[in-house]
């Protein structure tokens, strides 16, 4: 698989146009805001799903992190390759199971451990001018890093205590503006409306991001009940399905080779699409739960 052109798996991948989405199932309680069962409401993750999804994830990433690596680095090109086929033998695996469970864990919670430490090993590399960085960006190793290490802990611990907490902190880890700066980077500076709207998009995320860091920190004096976040979240869910559907027409671009850029697969702007999707589906999950158990706010029906 020495290129994605000529690899059939990859050209499958890039080429649906399936919207993955997580299951996650909640446990009951009372959730009356003057309950005191009500901060027991825990949202508990499909932990099979999760895996299949950022397992993806991780493929995908040291096959970008291989693309973006120059030619004269055939040993951390080769290390590369054996993380997508490292990978793609777990996918299969976590394809024929409905459990996630023994060696399957085991083997999967080690390959996330061991690509951790590749991205963090190329990251310092780059950061000690070692090695020529090629197209990969000392902040999209840390951002593949950090992405690897949420995955991680979701394996190691799986049910989140809080759903107020866990909302607030999938906000302040998805509102990182750095898939639009990436895309900012990589387009061709002829494309100016597409790097305006880009440039719109990386200032209203930048202010969410701010803001969710904020609300993050109050929540440290445990309210009773927290309206604003409410309100917060509709907001963030608005801006990022707008955002979706802007990295959904640029995957479309790219595959019609009708965007000029520095890019080097569409597979990445549908990559970043599935997680803007994956955000949105989390949001969506959590929301209702805080909505019932920390706000004094109706349900809609």
């Amino acid at each position: 698989m020495d290129d994605y052109n000529n690899d059939n798996f990859y050209k499958e991948e890039y080429d649906s146009a399936d919207y993955e989405t997580t299951d996650y199932s909640m446990n009951k309680c009372d959730c009356r805001t003057d309950s005191p069962l009500c901060r027991k409401c825990v949202c508990q993750y499909n932990r099979l799903e999760e895996a299949r999804f950022w397992s993806r994830i991780m493929q995908e990433h040291a096959l970008f992190i291989k693309l973006g690596l120059p030619a004269d680095q055939p040993m951390l090109r080769e290390e590369a390759q054996n993380f997508i086929d490292l990978f793609e033998n777990l996918r299969r695996r976590l394809d024929k199971v409905n459990r996630l469970e023994g060696d399957l864990l085991e083997d999967l919670i080690k390959a996330v451990k061991l690509i951790i430490e590749f991205k963090a090993k190329l990251l310092r590399l780059l950061i000690q001018c070692k090695e020529a960085p090629g197209s990969n960006y000392p902040l999209l190793l840390d951002h593949t890093r950090r992405e690897a290490k949420r995955f991680l802990g979701l394996l190691l611990k799986p049910e989140p205590e809080d759903s107020l907490d866990l909302l607030l902190e999938q906000e302040e880890f998805w509102l990182r503006k750095e898939h639009i700066e990436f895309v900012i980077h990589l387009l061709d500076p002829s494309e100016r409306e597409l790097l305006e709207q880009a440039e719109g998009f990386r200032k209203i995320f930048s202010r969410l991001l701010e803001t969710g860091r904020d609300l993050e920190s109050m929540n440290g004096v445990r309210p009773k009940n927290f309206n604003t976040v409410i309100r917060f979240t509709q907001d963030v869910i608005k801006n990022t399905m707008l955002l979706r559907d802007f990295k959904a027409a640029a995957f479309e671009l790219a595959k019609l080779c009708e965007v000029l850029s520095i890019i080097s697969t569409p597979l990445l702007l549908d990559h970043i699409r599935r997680e803007a999707d994956k955000f949105l589906s989390e949001l969506n999950m959590l929301l209702p739960e805080v909505t019932k158990c920390q706000s004094t706010l109706k349900q809609d029906k």
